[in-house]
């Protein structure tokens, strides 16, 4: 098989990973949780940054190596597109340390969650929601 199409289904299945977990932390994240469900959702944030992982080194591969050439990827809406994805790895920092520190002790006491650690998944749902319109521009060569 074409390692183009490979790496392009790799990308694809990334970035529907990484939108799923932040789905599934936004409908865990109550006002408190147990330290064991805090795990939990720590197990899923791990994900989530596997799957941010993934879809970057299959993106860069795509823009560096097996996709259409660099002089393609010369599009201002790619870079858009990357500044988002940087950001929202940027912002994706803090829930991520949040839950690994808070889910450490007594498994069955009861840990009160800052509100803005739900403002900060709900943020980067929202920011990734773009990401897949702007690689549809990409693909077609559109600019703005």
């Amino acid at each position: 098989m074409n390692s183009f199409i490979i790496c392009k289904y790799l990308h694809l299945v990334s970035v529907i990973t990484m939108i799923c977990c932040l789905v599934v932390e936004m409908v865990l994240l109550k006002n408190e949780l147990i330290r064991s469900e805090l795990k939990r959702l720590s197990k899923v944030d791990a994900v989530y940054g596997i799957s941010a992982i993934a879809a970057v080194a299959a993106g860069l591969t795509l823009w560096f190596g097996v996709g259409k050439g660099a002089l393609f990827y010369n599009n201002p809406v790619l870079h858009v597109k990357v500044g988002i994805v940087v950001l929202v790895g940027l912002i994706s920092i803090v829930p991520t340390v949040y839950f690994i520190r808070a889910s450490k002790g007594d498994q069955t006491s009861l840990v009160p969650i800052p509100t803005h650690i739900r403002k900060l998944v709900v943020l980067q749902l929202l920011l990734l929601a773009v990401v897949p319109f702007l690689a549809t521009m990409v693909a077609n060569g559109l600019q703005f």
